[in-house]
């Protein structure tokens, strides 16, 4: 299922993580295994680093392995959604009215 997984890492966290070089291998990591379909980069309400990243979520039992590193080695917090291009809404829209 396509999914977008938002995360924020705290500012001192952050801070933390690249002084110490976790930061660039946890991202790279990260982009390494979901293999998106995008990834953003920005800075986030409140001073915090953070991100967008849209992949492909096989099995519901794979969020661990996707969200354990960001919690683990960067204080993240993480909200994953799935989400749809504009060929699923109109697919899923058709559905929804019998067709």
């Amino acid at each position: 299922m396509r999914t977008m997984l938002k995360f924020e890492i705290p500012a001192e966290a952050g801070n933390a993580a690249i002084k110490e070089g976790r930061l660039g291998r946890v991202l790279s990591e990260t982009i390494d295994k979901l293999k998106p379909e995008a990834a953003y980069f920005t800075a986030m309400p409140h001073g915090e680093r953070g991100g967008y990243i849209v992949f492909d979520l096989k099995d519901p039992s794979d969020i661990p392995w996707v969200c354990e590193p960001l919690f683990q080695e960067l204080n993240a917090t993480v909200d994953l959604s799935p989400v749809m291009t504009p060929e699923d809404v109109e697919k899923g829209v058709a559905k929804a009215m019998g067709g």
